[in-house]
């Protein structure tokens, strides 16, 4: 039996602990072992999380847990998540990630921590597609000449609506914060931040770049209007 400790129960943690419920038969079938969420780390205890699995507010009861074999981070931001995830390689656990931004300041240090562990993050970069593994194991003998493609579903949704239907930046902007597809601050999608993320991340893999965000010159669309797209 492999043991998985979430870090971060929010709305992406709930559903992996769901997930492994949910699907244990089809997941033990393809895997070949059982696997099963036996705790998680959120910041709000009091909170009903809809999950069946021990709860704490201490990152540490998951990381230093010998029985836990896979920590799963999805806490987002960059220092905290970055020492936990190196705590746990080192005490010799694999590694799942969906956490653009720790990859994209930490990816080389946490890769050369991990060695042999697995330190695996598919899901941080065009998951739906997925094109890391791709990138890592189909095509590692091609050389690649150019990563092009959509990174940010947020402006994508948004860009869309200004050149096809006139909308003006501020209201699709709105629109796309009440479907959700945009955050109450969207400075991290609007700002070209996630992009600029995903961007290193894939070419890090491709072109074996050590380049931190800083290091590339990064352009929102904030300023755009609709005469720019007409």
């Amino acid at each position: 039996m492999v043991k998985i400790g979430i870090l971060g129960v929010g709305t992406v943690g709930t559903s992996v602990a769901n997930i492994l419920e949910a699907n244990a038969d089809i997941i033990e079938a393809r895997a070949g072992k059982k696997i099963v969420a036996k705790s998680g780390v959120v910041k709000n205890l009091a909170k009903d999380r809809g999950v069946s699995i021990k709860l704490s507010d201490n990152p540490l009861d998951v990381v230093d847990d010998p029985e836990i074999d896979i920590v799963v981070e999805l806490m987002g931001g960059v220092e905290e998540p970055y020492a936990l995830v190196k705590r746990a390689l080192e005490n010799g656990k694999a590694v799942v990630t969906a956490n653009k931004a720790l990859l994209a300041y930490h990816r080389y240090e946490l890769q050369e921590i991990a060695g042999d562990i697995p330190l695996m993050y598919e899901a941080s970069t065009a998951g739906g597609i997925p094109i890391i593994g791709a990138l890592r194991t189909g095509l590692s003998a091609n050389h690649i000449e150019s990563i092009q493609g959509i990174m940010n579903g947020t402006c994508n949704y948004m860009l869309t609506n200004m050149i096809n239907n006139g909308a003006q930046y501020e209201e699709i902007l709105k629109e796309s914060q009440e479907l959700g597809y945009a955050e109450a601050d969207p400075t991290f999608d609007v700002g070209g931040f996630d992009a600029s993320h995903k961007l290193l991340i894939l070419a890090s893999i491709a072109y074996g770049m050590d380049a931190k965000p800083e290091d590339i010159l990064i352009e929102g669309i904030e300023n755009i209007t609709s005469t720019d797209v007409d």
